[in-house]
């Protein structure tokens, strides 16, 4: 299975301590659609990342290869399905080539907000990571 990475979960370090058995594989972009901060995390005393659909928008992201397991734990961390449903997403890497992967959106999406600067840090590690422009 794919899973479609973008904010958060672009932190090698991160998604490697989250889902263990995922697999890096590309980069890849999901186009109609844009990276928003909305919501309130008591964790991280800010908003948290997710996407809405825009036109003509894309965003940036990875593909990793999980496991069963691996998605089961990222159901756990994103708060599936109380805080993030899932999304089945087709991506597109830089030559075009599609693939089908899941991801995640927030629920109830509110008012865009801010993040706190650690959050706010890992997802730029997240983009370093990666060479992410």
């Amino acid at each position: 299975m794919y899973y479609f990475a973008y904010g958060f979960y672009l932190n090698k370090k991160i998604m490697l301590e989250s889902c263990p058995e995922s697999k890096p594989m590309v980069r890849d972009s999901l186009p109609n659609y844009k990276l928003i901060i909305t919501g309130w995390s008591r964790l991280w005393r800010g908003g948290m990342v997710s996407i809405r659909s825009f036109r003509g928008e894309k965003v940036p992201g990875v593909v990793y290869e999980i496991s069963d397991r691996d998605l089961n734990r990222l159901d756990k961390y994103r708060g599936y399905p109380r805080d993030y449903n899932r999304l089945n997403v087709t991506v597109f890497d830089e030559d075009g080539e599609s693939i089908k992967a899941v991801t995640y959106i927030k629920t109830g999406q509110s008012e865009e907000a801010q993040p706190s600067r650690e959050y706010l840090a890992i997802i730029q590690q997240g983009y370093r990571d990666w060479v992410i422009v």
